[in-house]
């Protein structure tokens, strides 16, 4: 990808309201793509029809524009691309590279015998079974690492800050492509509507390195182009953890509300400077 356009996106969940974390990476992620006359798109990642809200949609689009922040072209609704990331996982059963779990999560958590982290990595409890029988119950799709490693070789990606890293996507486990009324996983989709929107640059929070590992195995399975990776520090609160929806931090419509101006928090923020009581780690 060296030498051609630059292409960079901002793809929130409409799941929630977005906070501070969420700007300071959409700033950068336009920042770069701006610096290098390049194009910054915006794609709502709205597979989750059960937790998506067009209240929430709408609220992205409004704490964007208070930023002071636009995007090139009409905003994309990932749940329009579903066609896309079904022959993606049609590409893949075909290989026999992944298989029907039908496990729960708390048959899952109860398996898993290490720590872990936000997820337990999968056992392979469901593997090597006979699911022929079971497949009229609900079940997810998980990648068979083992063989999906075996299929692809070894393989690689860049990182801004980490340099040439050496993928190691066993470290994630069997994860999940696809489950029963979610048609799709984040995995597979941001893998595959990347690949399908040119993006050649993905810059995101370093919460998501790791995940990067499996990102790259599915390129290469699927023979899509591999963007370069900038995985930039996340704000933190004054306790020192992550903001998060989950963990309830400020929304970014409850600072417009209070009368905060949305230009120059942006102003700050790309001088890294985060408002009192919040900072941003290093790179």
């Amino acid at each position: 990808m060296e030498g051609g356009p630059v292409v960079t996106r901002f793809a929130p969940s409409p799941t929630g309201a977005l906070h501070l974390g969420h700007a300071y990476s959409a700033l950068r992620a336009r920042a770069f793509a701006r610096m290098r006359g390049g194009a910054f798109l915006l794609r709502i990642e709205d597979i989750d029809g059960a937790r998506s809200r067009a209240e929430h949609v709408a609220g992205i689009l409004d704490d964007l524009r208070w930023l002071g922040l636009d995007w090139d072209g009409p905003v994309t609704f990932q749940s329009a691309r579903l066609e896309g990331h079904a022959a993606a996982l049609d590409a893949l059963a075909a290989r026999r590279l992944v298989y029907p779990c039908f496990c729960t999560r708390a048959e899952i958590a109860e398996a898993a015998s290490a720590p872990h982290g936000p997820a337990a990595v999968y056992p392979g409890t469901c593997r090597d079974i006979d699911a022929g029988p079971r497949m009229g119950e609900a079940h997810a799709w998980r990648l068979d690492v083992a063989r999906a490693v075996a299929a692809a070789g070894p393989i690689d990606w860049w990182d801004e800050h980490a340099g040439v890293v050496s993928a190691v996507p066993e470290a994630q486990g069997d994860v999940v492509l696809a489950r029963k009324g979610l048609a799709t996983s984040y995995h597979l989709a941001v893998t595959v509507d990347d690949a399908a929107q040119g993006v050649t640059d993905v810059v995101r929070g370093v919460d998501l390195f790791d995940a990067t590992h499996i990102h790259r195995l599915l390129q290469a399975l699927l023979g899509l182009p591999t963007p370069r990776y900038r995985h930039h520090p996340l704000l933190v609160g004054a306790d020192g953890e992550r903001l998060a929806k989950r963990r309830g931090s400020p929304s970014l419509a409850s600072l417009r509300a209070a009368g905060v101006e949305g230009p120059k928090l942006a102003a700050g923020l790309m001088k890294d400077i985060a408002p009192a009581g919040y900072s941003i780690g290093r790179d």
